[in-house]
């Protein structure tokens, strides 16, 4: 649903574009799923010079989360169909690092947990790749992405 007004194909593109910031932070979730499938690591050849850049500036995920926070999510001039799809792209890269610490301090320490952190990471990379293709698609038609819990948190964030 597209409420707020009509929304120009311009302001659907950037809307799409702050999706790159989960999908570069979650595709170490993938690593496992890419050994066994290689020819799925072909799909996201496009995005391999974002990640190169992304990987060589020092602190980049966190200068680029302040950056998107503080220069388009409370820029009250930038339309609100490209602040919420933001600000829903910030929440599911939060997500990712908790998952990521979770993973890294909880489930890796145990003994014989191998088996279990290859579908934990999996299942997480398949839902980071369900949310940021359903987030981009809706976005790219210029419908708000309701993806629950998120969306609600977004909801009450950008106003």
């Amino acid at each position: 649903m597209s409420w707020r007004g009509s929304v120009t194909v311009k302001e659907r593109i950037f809307a799409c574009l702050p999706y790159l910031l989960p999908l570069v932070e979650g595709l170490m979730f993938g690593r496992y799923l890419f050994q066994q499938v290689p020819a799925l690591g072909l799909i996201f050849t496009p995005i391999y010079p974002v990640i190169l850049l992304y990987s060589s500036i020092p602190f980049a995920g966190l200068i680029v989360f302040f950056a998107l926070f503080m220069l388009v999510v409370r820029n009250e001039s930038i339309a609100h169909f490209i602040r919420f799809n933001t600000m829903q792209a910030i929440l599911i890269d939060i997500v990712l690092v908790l998952c990521s610490l979770a993973l890294q301090f909880v489930v890796q320490p145990l003994p014989g947990t191998g088996f279990a952190l290859e579908i934990l990471s999996n299942t997480i990379f398949l839902g980071l790749i369900a949310a940021v293709g359903y987030a981009v698609v809706q976005s790219a038609i210029g419908r708000y992405a309701e993806i629950p819990a998120i969306s609600d948190a977004v909801h009450m964030q950008v106003r």
